[in-house]
This record gives structure tokens, C-alpha cells and sequence, in this order.
């Protein structure tokens, strides 16, 4: 990754543990400089840190994404500190509750649509004439839900689907301005928030950490879950030059859970 993404200007929404760390390290590590968005000034300062560390700059700019004049304000922030924008990665996400979708009030289902779908959009349409001026790209972090068919899962996969289908339009739409707009598909991600909640399943199961565990990464051809580190290096091939004749493309990155044929 040394040097895969120098200099490049990186606004990464949604920082926080988990992958979101680890996008905002691993960009840093590539040679990026960051600007950092979520509505926790204090986790940003932390992040902050992190990228600067590497000898990179660091924006912090706190804001909420579901706001369409912090928006506008994110924008103008980040141009005035940078002058520019390489890419965009969309990685804020709400999950709604996890029951069957008919059970499902329309209000929980609107406000998952607002941070996982309106958010990025309004967000990509605001930086699209600074990304067209770098021949930039667009990143949506989606879910591996979109292959899924429990029905706890079906609130979120609404969202989830929905983002994809916009991604695609976006790259059709943004594509003639040099603008590539690419998603990744992460499954369970190994990191804090999943290992607790493993922990919970043991415990209301009578089983092992590692037992469930092994339950969650048989599916996998693997057989192993992906860390945060490894979801974030392939999320942000798309933001090199690597990538610099792909779009409209969505990659899984879930050890070989499910195969896209």
C-alpha cells in the first residue's frame, strides 16, 4: 500500500471503530491525507491523531451527514483546506431494526434510508464538480446483506440494495466527467463490535466464542472472517490509480462467502 494513494485527498464519512478506523489508517498509510466526517468531534480528534502520526494532514469536520446545509458546509471546509478532492468514500450507515421486514414501521425504515442512501447521494452530487476537476472516484462501503434473504436482515438490505442500484446510476451519471463510482461488499468483519456480539451469542447459546465463531466463517471458502484492515486495503484499491478503468462495480470482500457469477 506505501505509496498507492500519495497525496491524494480522501473525504471519509462514517469514522469510527471498526472499519472506519482502519479505512481512515490504512488511506494514511498509503500516502493520503484525510478529511474526517461523523457527528463525534472527539473520536475524530482521536482519528485525527492516527493519520497525522503517518506524516499525513488531517481535516476534522464535524458533521451530520443527514444535514443538508452540514453538507454544503463539509464541502466548502474541505476545499478550502485542500483546494481539491480525490475521493469520496460513504461509509456513515444506520441499521434499522432487525425483524421482518413487514413488521417494520416506515419511520425505521426512512431513517435507514437516510444515512445509508439520501446521505451518500447528496454528498456525492455536492463533490462532483471538485472530484470531476481530479478525474476522481466515489466509494460506497455496502454489505454483503444484499445477498441475503433472512428476514432480520431485510430492513437493512432495503437500504443496502437500494444504495447499490443508486452507485450504478451514479457511475453511468458521473462517468462521462471521469468520475468512477465503485462499492465494496463486506460480510461479518472481525473487529469490536462483531466479537461482542459473538460473545453475546455464546453466551445466549452455551457455546464458545470460538464456536460461533467457526459457525459465522463456515460459509466462507476461507473459512475464516475478514479484518477490518484487509475490507479497507481492498475498499480503497478504488481509490488509486490501480482502478483508473473501473466502475460501476461492486466487489465482495467477505473470504469467499458468496460468489457473483
Amino acid at each position: 500500500m506505501v505509496n498507492l494513494l500519495q497525496d491524494k485527498v480522501i473525504v471519509l464519512s462514517g469514522v469510527g471503530p471498526g472499519l472506519g478506523r482502519a479505512l481512515g489508517e490504512e488511506a494514511a498509510q498509503a500516502g493520503a491525507d484525510l478529511v474526517l466526517v461523523s457527528r463525534t468531534e472527539r473520536r475524530l480528534e482521536k482519528m485525527a491523531e492516527v493519520v497525522r502520526s503517518y506524516g499525513r494532514r488531517a481535516l476534522v469536520v464535524p458533521t451530520d451527514i443527514n444535514d443538508e446545509e452540514q453538507r454544503a458546509a463539509l464541502v466548502e471546509a474541505t476545499l478550502a483546506e485542500f483546494g481539491r478532492v480525490d475521493c469520496l468514500i460513504n461509509n456513515a450507515f444506520a441499521i434499522p431494526p432487525m425483524d421482518p421486514i413487514s413488521t417494520l414501521t416506515v419511520e425505521s425504515l426512512r431513517t435507514a434510508q437516510e444515512t445509508n442512501v439520501f446521505a451518500p447521494l447528496r454528498l456525492s452530487s455536492l463533490f462532483a464538480d471538485a472530484l470531476a476537476e481530479s478525474k476522481g472516484s466515489i466509494i460506497m462501503v455496502n454489505s454483503c446483506v444484499v445477498h441475503s434473504s433472512q428476514p432480520e436482515y431485510s430492513g437493512y438490505k432495503l437500504s443496502k440494495g437500494t444504495l447499490a442500484h443508486l452507485a450504478s446510476s451514479l457511475a453511468t451519471e458521473l462517468g462521462p466527467r471521469g468520475i468512477r463510482v465503485n462499492s465494496i461488499a463486506p460480510s461479518y468483519i472481525y473487529e469490536d463490535v462483531n466479537k461482542a456480539y459473538f460473545d453475546w451469542i455464546a453466551s445466549e447459546s452455551g457455546r464458545t466464542h470460538e464456536e460461533v465463531y467457526a459457525e459465522k466463517a463456515d460459509p466462507t471458502d476461507l473459512k475464516r472472517l475478514a479484518t477490518p484492515d484487509e475490507v479497507a486495503r481492498a475498499a480503497l484499491f478504488f481509490a488509486s490509480d490501480w482502478s483508473s478503468a473501473v466502475t460501476g462495480t461492486m466487489l465482495n470482500v467477505d473470504c469467499g462467502e458468496f460468489h457473483n457469477n
